[in-house]
């Protein structure tokens, strides 16, 4: 429901989506863990798109917007997963989701700020990044008592989550127990607050004391056949590549990342296609875009599912809240909704050492992270993945095109039984041992191998071992790599410039005839008569 209001629909279109999600993906899914459902990058770019329309066409209605563009979006990930297309994703390198991820977040946690404090009517809370914390800090005099209510429940979110870490780790043996108790925070902290919310507004239930969720109709109320037209499409159709891209990311690096986890493989186009044909049926029942969600899936993990027929119970969880709960949701304080979002989305900023990392491993990918950071930021989600995706894809194109091979020379490899060399005439010869065998030859052959590493070292292998440089006039070049047409002229010239570095002509002296002379020959043997 807090994803819902952050795409700017009715709250219980947060719950159909939940349910649609979690009952028609198990049919399809090769993941076991997965939990389909709103998230808060999509419901933002949803609620960015809904606000955009009201401005431009107020005839058309939020949701029938949103039911829209799930449609479309999901017929378009459909396609991409039956053309199994699904190496699509690999394109897109880890860098570039953690920037996009990360501030999405911080885009996410500063526009929930101004709901959690009160001051969310004072000026628009979708704006640039910047703008609303400038705004933010300009506004801090018209808090009003939703403070109370958000920052206290903010604050209880991290202890909680803060205390079960330090016990788990005190009491190792009781490390799930305390897993749960954290997972469970969340709603604890919603049920404790809806609770103060009705003991202090029950007696003014129209004019509440701070602002409240209200009324949650009971039901799919919002069931139809969607609308989808040229009109419509034209309003999305700008956000239609970034709201395709975060469907397909997020739900793509979730399951990969728990196929790890719990030891097997998804198939990426068929979880395109699961994901998409969750998106075409979903908005038959109200439901806005949906994909994987990463706190609800680690929660299915830990608990201990082994089949996708594990979202068929999750759904009848959701459906009894559809059916027997509207009438609880009435209550919830909507500061406390704004600190659950800014709690959650804070998980998805990416850590200092992770960048760390970034460093270690490539350290130009990390001068992306931070212009997707910014732009996103300064701009848009949607430019700062379209940013982070297109200087990837430069960066790539830049290591083809200037691919640099590597000049080898031989090294001997000997194969130790302790600190004893195998094959060594002073200690005694094992012949049981060692790493490699022959069918033949002497102990040196059967205990030693060749290998060829860069003369440089410059693939990281240890300085201090000596490379033997092979025979004068002969080269070992190793690809980096594919040869082919963008890089060739690069290859050649580098193994061109190599050889003339290295090596001399041996006539210099002597020309049969003055013009069988290099043109520059002349040239230097002329300046060389005026000097003297």
């Amino acid at each position: 429901m807090a994803y819902a209001v952050l795409a700017e629909l009715p709250p219980q279109y947060g719950l159909y989506t939940s349910f649609m999600g979690v009952l028609i993906y198990w049919f399809f899914a090769t993941s076991k863990d997965i939990t389909i459902g709103p998230v808060a990058v999509m419901s933002t770019l949803v609620g960015k798109i809904v606000k955009h329309a009201a401005q431009t066409n107020p005839e058309v209605e939020g949701p029938v917007i949103a039911t829209a563009l799930s449609i479309i979006c999901g017929a378009i990930i459909v396609f991409i997963g039956l053309i199994r297309a699904g190496w699509i994703v690999d394109l897109i390198p880890l860098v570039s989701i953690s920037a996009f991820m990360t501030g999405s977040a911080i885009n996410i946690a500063v526009g929930q700020v101004p709901t959690m404090m009160g001051y969310s009517k004072k000026f628009d809370t979708r704006a640039e990044t910047f703008r609303v914390i400038i705004n933010s800090f300009k506004h801090l005099p018209d808090t009003t008592l939703d403070a109370a209510m958000g920052l206290t429940a903010l604050f209880l979110l991290y202890a909680i989550r803060g205390g079960c870490s330090f016990a788990a780790k005190k009491w190792p043996q009781r490390q799930k127990t305390f897993f749960f108790i954290a997972t469970l925070r969340t709603a604890f902290v919603i049920l404790l607050y809806t609770m103060i919310s009705w003991l202090v507004n029950r007696h003014h239930r129209k004019n509440p004391l701070f602002k409240i969720l209200k009324t949650v109709p009971r039901g799919f109320t919002a069931a139809a056949v969607p609308t989808v037209n040229t009109k419509i499409i034209k309003i999305f159709a700008g956000e239609l590549p970034s709201a395709v891209i975060v469907l397909l990311i997020e739900h793509i690096a979730i399951s990969k990342s728990f196929g790890r986890i719990n030891n097997y493989i998804i198939n990426p186009s068929q979880e395109m296609v699961a994901i998409g044909v969750t998106n075409l049926l979903g908005p038959f029942l109200g439901a806005y875009p949906a994909t994987g969600s990463f706190s609800r899936t680690a929660i299915k993990s830990k608990a201990g599912v082994r089949t996708p027929f594990a979202g068929v119970i999750t759904a009848v969880v959701v459906l009894l809240a559809i059916y027997a709960l509207p009438a609880v949701f009435f209550y919830i304080p909507s500061a406390s909704l704004s600190a659950v979002i800014i709690h959650a989305v804070g998980d998805l900023i990416t850590p200092p050492n992770t960048v760390y990392q970034f460093w270690r491993v490539s350290p130009l990918e990390v001068p992306i992270f931070f212009a997707g950071v910014f732009v996103t930021i300064f701009s848009s989600i949607e430019n700062g993945i379209y940013t982070t995706i297109c200087v990837s894809l430069a960066l790539l194109l830049y290591r083809v095109l200037k691919a640099k091979g590597r000049f080898l020379g031989k090294v001997k490899v000997h194969s130790l039984v302790g600190e004893s060399i195998v094959g060594n005439e002073s200690k005694p010869f094992l012949p049981n041992n060692g790493t490699f065998t022959t069918s033949g030859g002497t102990h040196e052959d059967s205990s030693t191998r060749n290998i060829f590493l860069p003369l440089d070292h410059g693939d990281g292998s240890n300085p201090d071992i000596e490379v033997q440089v092979p025979y004068p006039g002969v080269f070992i070049y190793r690809f980096s790599e594919g040869f082919n047409y963008p890089n060739a002229n690069h290859y050649l010239d580098q193994l061109t410039n190599h050889v003339f570095a290295t090596t001399r002509r041996t006539n210099l002296d002597h020309y049969p005839r003055p013009g069988d002379r290099p043109w520059y020959v002349s040239y230097v043997l002329k300046i060389l008569r005026n000097i003297h």
